[in-house]
This record gives structure tokens, C-alpha cells and sequence, in this order.
């Protein structure tokens, strides 16, 4: 029997092996491999506070694309789903969770499923590959799984710290170096000041649990540039006519978007509307650009890209609004200089944008939100040490993720296209940029589950 094993049971890889049991004839065994003690349940959907939302409304969050109402469907369902519920209304991220895991359970209790479908706890720790035979993937020093296909679907992984003159502070209590952890924001006074460094997406969810948590004290977020994620629209506008063709420069793109946006607010839309319009595209665009231009885009364009792309619900937006004028949440733009323990509090010394001179800021706890690291030659996960040091793959040339063909296939330290392997998810971001998004993650693991049912 051909088996497919998918390393990491996130919300990438659950997805992924739900579409190649749609896709794949019964012989097909699909193995779900997960390190955790959880499966369907990555970081972002595993969060219990009901105050972290989605960023993307419950209409368009189905796990299928020919079945686009699927999770508001399911939504509606649910005993405490709420009265004024919509399409567009922003769910609780633990439910979109939820509703992941009982996809998954339905699967394994389909006639058949138990066989086709296995879900193994373990830690990969080495793909062994040899010619023209299956791979095997050793699970801690004593198990073996073999499978025709591997896909590495491991998501997301904490954020590197800032580099400062004495690291040493990164093993002192003061610091939390992932804010997913269960321990971010235990045992903190209500009323000391924090720290989270970076003004992203995870830094308004860390500022809402402190809040839900009755947090009193300031909170202070700095990031280079000190932007901050913008709300999504009201109601959606009416569709406009088509707009004109996607430019191959950076420049030209962006000159376009502009006066799309323009047009838009000028004809009763928003600019929200504008930039969706190129979401469909956005991989493509992605891929049109060149090298020097993804390069440009990157160190320059970025985040401002992210504010603008990945928006909050609106209830969110309005919190974090209300932090800001009360006073409580205070962001800064600029960069570490460095941070020492003193006591029971750390000095935080930073450089503010545009000037010379130096601030500092007494911290009872600083709590790393600079977004997921993905320079996979610095990060110590022990199965994408081993596999870089056995040359079966490289990173991509931004540093974005490993290096990755339009079909997902990776490629290995000469550039050579692995039949065997293949990546989904964040991991691939270098070669597609937006997988962030569940409908972006949603659209690459119906193609690359179509192209490994081709394979088998």
C-alpha cells in the first residue's frame, strides 16, 4: 500500500492530509505525524481566549474550496454561536480550531478511515532516503515509519531575539522568547510594565490576553518602524469593474495600487477593497517579480505590506485603539541597543527612529512579538538541522523558508528537485510568499495534494 506521511499536524498539515484523502484511491495510506501532544491544533488556532479572532471573516474560512460555506455552516451550529452571526462576522480563532479537529475525527470515523488514515505522536529526527526505494523516517532512536511521500509541514517557529551586546539576558526569567508558550504572562504583576518587542499581529493578541488577564500596568511594543495592523472595512463595497494589468516591477506594482485605491475611495469603496482585488494574484505576482525586485520589496516594503494585508477584525482594532488613547498601550519605533537584568527588572536601552540619542525603559517582563523566525539556517529544530546537514534540502535565497518548486517539490543543497519530498505551508513562503492566510494555505494544499494523487 503507498503511503504518504505528513510531518506536523498544524493546521497546514491537517488540511493537507484532508485533501489527499478526498483526492487519493482507497490504497492510499495517509500517515499524520505530530511532535505535540495535540493534532489539528497549531499555535494560532490552540489559543483558548476567546478574544483572539480571526483575521479573515467566517464566509471565507471553509477548509474546501468547493464547499465555501463550510465553516460558517458549522459555525452556526454551535450551541453558543451568536445571534447576529454573518459571514462576515470575525469567530473566535479556538473555534476555527475546533471545527480543523472535527474535520479530522469525522475522517477516522468514515468506513474505512481507521485504515487510511493513521495518525502517529513522535518526533522525526532524520529522513533516510536511498535510490529507487521508499523513505524512512526515524521516529526518536527506536521507531521506523516508511512512506512512498513525505511532505514537511511544520509550520511556524518562535522568533529569534534581537542581537545584543550581553545574550546572557535571554536566559533570565525576565524574558519570554515565545508568546504562544503557556508561561508568556505568568506570575506578572497587574501593575508592572511590559515589553513586547514587535507591533505585529502577535503583539495585539499578547496585549489582549494582558488585558483580558486585568493587566494595569503599561505596556510598551517597539518595533523598527513602529507600525501597527490596520482594521479590515465595514461592509464589503460593491465589485468594480476590473482593473488594469498587473505590472512585472516592483515600482509599477505599487504605483498601480495606489491609484487603484484612489479610484476605489473615490467611487464609495475603501482601500481595503483595492488591495483584495490582488489577492487572487498574489503568487503570482510574487513569482512575476525579480529577484533584485523581491530583494527591494523585503528590505523596504514589507511592513508596510503587512499592516496593510493582514488586518484586524474590527473589535480588535478597537481595543487596541482604546489601549493606545487611555494611554496604557504605548508603541515605539526603533531599534535594541541593549537590555540588561537588573534585579527584578530589565533595562531596556533603544535608539528612537530618525534620531541619535538613546532612551531606556525599567521592564518587569519582556515578551518576544516580533513575528515567526524563518532564516532556517539559524534555527535549531533538530529535524531541519539534520536535513540541511544532509544536504536533502537549502534554504530559499531570501531566507523566507526552504527552497521549493511551484508544485511544492524541495529542492536539495545542488538545486536537484526531490520526487520524494515535498513542503506546504510557512515553510514555503520564498516561493510563494503569502501562506500565511488560511484561504492562501487552503488554495497550496489543494494543488499539492493534486500533484502527489498524481504520484502515487
Amino acid at each position: 500500500m503507498t503511503a504518504i506521511a505528513i510531518i506536523g499536524a498544524g493546521f497546514s498539515g491537517t488540511l493537507l492530509a484532508l485533501h489527499l484523502l478526498r483526492r487519493t484511491p482507497p490504497p492510499v495510506r495517509v500517515v499524520l505525524i505530530e511532535r505535540q501532544n495535540r493534532f489539528a491544533q497549531g499555535p494560532a488556532y490552540a489559543t483558548g481566549n476567546a478574544s483572539h479572532l480571526l483575521n479573515v471573516p467566517a464566509g471565507r474560512m471553509s477548509a474546501f474550496h468547493d464547499r465555501p460555506g463550510d465553516f460558517f455552516e458549522w459555525l452556526a451550529k454551535q450551541p453558543d454561536a451568536p445571534l447576529d452571526l454573518g459571514p462576515g462576522s470575525f469567530a473566535p480563532r479556538r473555534q476555527f480550531g475546533a471545527y480543523i479537529r472535527q474535520l479530522l475525527h469525522e475522517e477516522l470515523k468514515r468506513p474505512g478511515g481507521a485504515g487510511r488514515l493513521e495518525l502517529v505522536r513522535g518526533d522525526v529526527a532524520a529522513i533516510e532516503a536511498e535510490p529507487r526505494g521508499p523513505l524512512s523516517l526515524c521516529i526518536g532512536t527506536e521507531r521506523r515509519i516508511e512512506a512512498d511521500l513525505a511532505v514537511l509541514a511544520i509550520g511556524n517557529f518562535p522568533p529569534e531575539p534581537p542581537t545584543i551586546a550581553d545574550p546572557a539576558f535571554y536566559d533570565t526569567p525576565l524574558y519570554r522568547p515565545d508568546p504562544w508558550s503557556g508561561d508568556a504572562l505568568d506570575g506578572l504583576d497587574p501593575d508592572a510594565p511590559v515589553l513586547l518587542i514587535g507591533t505585529g499581529l502577535t503583539m495585539v493578541d499578547t496585549v489582549t490576553s494582558l488585558e483580558d488577564a486585568g493587566h494595569r500596568g503599561p505596556i510598551h511594543a517597539l518595533s523598527r518602524r513602529g507600525l501597527t495592523p490596520l482594521c479590515h472595512a465595514g461592509p464589503a463595497a460593491p465589485a468594480r469593474r476590473p482593473g488594469a494589468a498587473i505590472p512585472d516591477r516592483l515600482v509599477d506594482c505599487l504605483r498601480m495600487l495606489r491609484v487603484e485605491a484612489r479610484r476605489a475611495a473615490s467611487g464609495g469603496s475603501t482601500w481595503q477593497a483595492a488591495l483584495d482585488e490582488l489577492r487572487p494574484f498574489g503568487r503570482d505576482l510574487w513569482q512575476n517579480l525579480s529577484p533584485t525586485d523581491r530583494t527591494r520589496f523585503l528590505r523596504h516594503l514589507r511592513p508596510w505590506w503587512d499592516v496593510h494585508r493582514h488586518r484586524l477584525a474590527p473589535d480588535v482594532s478597537c481595543r487596541i485603539d482604546a489601549a493606545r488613547a487611555r494611554g496604557q498601550l504605548r508603541i515605539h519605533a526603533g531599534r535594541i541597543e541593549g537590555i540588561t537584568a537588573e534585579a527584578d527588572r530589565a533595562l531596556l536601552t533603544y535608539r528612537p527612529r530618525g534620531t541619535d540619542e538613546k532612551r531606556c525603559l525599567s521592564i518587569a517582563r519582556v515578551v518576544n512579538c516580533a513575528g515567526p523566525a524563518c532564516d532556517f539556517d539559524r534555527i535549531p529544530h533538530p529535524l531541519v538541522r539534520r536535513l540541511l546537514g544532509d544536504g536533502m534540502v537549502r534554504p530559499d535565497p531570501h531566507r523566507l523558508g526552504l527552497d521549493v518548486t511551484p508544485s511544492g517539490a524541495l529542492k536539495d543543497r545542488s538545486g536537484a528537485i526531490s520526487r520524494q519530498l515535498f513542503a506546504v505551508g510557512p515553510v514555503t513562503k520564498g516561493a510563494f510568499w503569502e501562506m500565511t492566510a488560511v484561504p492562501d494555505i487552503r488554495r497550496q494544499c489543494e494543488l499539492i495534494a493534486a500533484q502527489l494523487a498524481m504520484l502515487v
